[in-house]
């Protein structure tokens, strides 16, 4: 992990109020016993509470969550003649995956053991199963109940291939399910009967049989060709929601919309459509000829929509994907935190949590393939000049903020150095370094004011978003810390 990162993620573990089911603070505590024990715990925890990662943070203090640093060297951490890491591991079972990073955050020292959640079984320590209950660390077999619904996690499947509307008549199947529109965006041809559409849906895991006659409807199928989602009471939830607002601020809503009643993929043009009608224009006047274009690339709205609806947590409850429209900005959010970091949408192919629900997207060209959506929202962004769109986490949310129209004088140092490590970050995945020219470019900066340029490359220099790659002076070239 680099140091930014670490940075970041230590940063935002601070923000929990206190400890979770998920998460340990410690300040120099480094009895291996105990480190094996939470370990146990916070990963049966991870899995109950449906969290990707659980952690044990070391350099904080346990009632502030200030930075105090640790003296705490796991790597050099030995039990007889064994590593502490190697050790941890052989007392695991079944073996989870403990990430180790050790780093400063600012000239504090910290630990950080990124820790696996149980998969297949509750984990043991020494044979031992632990559970975390509240921020006490206890063992599995005195809560019963939460050793069964560990137990059921292991045999649990994906949310897609879960029942959104079981045993169902095949008259109730061609009803609730608008399957003409489902073969034509899936590019197949129309069956000329009843029997192959639904053999050819079953295919496709949009239902599946139940008994000879009757079938059951995928959370899959329900959510992407769902003729009307309120028809799925498990699922109506799930449907986007469309809030524009007057100002800056959430205080005045002018309308709300929840996306309508349409499942993801048959609706999905018609919400782009509607959100990019409720933009406000700009007037440009080609060859003599006016006309009006929106303030915000679409393809940039129907990548960052589409990533919404594909990479959302759909196991959270009570909330759902939002897309919020404000007279300066765009924020467009979804339920979950990402597999990723989101320094690194840019480069990184994404990690989503339905595979099912991304692949068939993905055949339905309603979303890039693998890696290159935020690419082409960045490369849009700059084409029509907005400030570089803010990528950000919230403690249970992913949002995708796009900003509208702003000089470069009414930019904030974090806007500036937003821009560079985004231009940096587009321009190193087409075999190309960014340099002072570029930036300028990119920021319309006046070649006279090349100063303040350099500038906004140190900051983000110092920011560890870039690095220095090639040239000196003006003509120097930058590519991002991961590169």
């Amino acid at each position: 992990m680099k140091s930014e990162e670490l940075k970041q993620l230590v940063e935002h573990l601070r923000t929990q109020p206190t400890e979770t089911e998920w998460l340990e603070v410690k300040h120099n505590n480094d009895n291996p016993q105990e480190i094996g024990e939470y370990i146990s715990a916070l990963s049966n925890s991870a899995a109950l509470l449906r969290r990707n990662q659980a952690f044990i943070l070391w350099g904080v203090n346990n009632d502030t969550h200030e930075l105090v640093g640790t003296s705490f060297c796991p790597r050099q951490k030995k039990i007889g003649n064994e590593e502490l890491e190697n050790w941890l591991a052989h007392q695991l079972t079944p073996r989870i995956d403990v990430q180790i990073h050790e780093g400063k955050v600012g000239d504090i020292p910290v630990v950080l053991f990124e820790i696996q959640p149980a998969i297949h079984q509750p984990v043991s320590f020494s044979g031992i199963e632990y559970i975390r209950v509240g921020s006490y660390k206890k063992r599995l077999k005195e809560h019963p109940e939460k050793e069964r619904l560990l137990w059921a996690l292991s045999t649990e499947k994906p949310f897609e291939e879960c029942v959104a509307a079981p045993n169902v008549s095949a008259n109730d199947v061609l009803s609730l399910v608008d399957y003409t529109t489902c073969f034509r965006l899936l590019n197949i041809p129309l069956p000329d009967n009843r029997q192959a559409i639904l053999d050819r849906l079953m295919t496709e895991k949009v239902i599946v049989r139940h008994s000879s006659d009757r079938f059951d409807i995928t959370n899959v199928g329900a959510i992407l060709f769902a003729a009307n989602l309120s028809r799925f009471t498990r699922l109506t939830h799930k449907a986007p929601r469309v809030i524009i607002y007057r100002g800056e601020n959430r205080t005045d809503t002018i309308k709300e919309q929840k996306g309508g009643s349409l499942g993801y993929a048959i609706g999905f043009t018609g919400l782009v459509s509607y959100i990019t009608d409720q933009l406000p224009q700009n007037e440009q006047i080609e060859k003599a000829i006016r006309r009006q274009v929106r303030i915000y690339p679409e393809i940039a709205i129907r990548e960052l929509v589409a990533n919404a609806l594909i990479h959302q947590d759909l196991n959270m409850h009570g909330t759902r994907p939002m897309i919020e429209i404000f007279t300066d900005r765009m924020e467009i959010s979804n339920p979950g935190l990402p597999l990723i970091n989101t320094l690194r949408f840019i480069d990184e192919p994404p990690q989503s949590r339905n595979e099912i629900l991304a692949g068939m997207m993905r055949r339905m060209s309603i979303c890039e393939e693998r890696g290159s959506g935020v690419d082409k929202v960045i490369f849009h962004v700059e084409a029509f000049q907005l400030p570089a769109p803010d990528f950000r986490t919230t403690t249970k949310h992913t949002v995708a903020v796009l900003y509208g129209p702003r000089d470069f004088s009414k930019m904030d140092r974090q806007d500036r150095i937003r821009a560079c490590y985004q231009h940096a970050c587009l321009w190193y995945v087409s075999g190309k370094q960014i340099t002072n020219q570029t930036l300028r470019d990119r920021l319309k900066i006046e070649k006279t004011n090349y100063p303040m340029a350099s500038r906004i490359i140190r900051d983000t220099i110092d920011a560890e978003l870039i690095r220095p790659m090639t040239g000196s002076g003006k003509e120097s070239g930058y590519v991002p810390f991961w590169a």
